[in-house]
């Protein structure tokens, strides 16, 4: 982890970016404590499309039937 001062990261924020996207842990810290953590962007996911995978997935028939060893188990405990 690095710990830099609010000025220190303004003069370097280049250099600094570069090591948060290397993987490095950056922290800014404002009067000594930490204030900011540097991270990179993430974009975000596509838009989920409901049904893209119809017909490529099958269930077993017994999907629903819950075992009656599970069930036992659970009534055990």
């Amino acid at each position: 982890m690095k710990q830099v001062n609010m000025h220190e990261a303004k003069s370097q924020l280049s250099k600094l970016g570069e090591l948060a996207w290397k993987g490095e842990k950056i922290v800014i810290a404002k009067a000594g404590k930490p204030y900011l953590d540097l991270v990179p962007h993430k974009n975000e996911g596509k838009e989920r499309k409901p049904g893209c995978l119809k017909g490529r997935i099958q269930m077993a028939p017994d999907f629903d039937t819950t075992p009656q060893d599970v069930i036992d188990d659970f009534e055990m405990g």
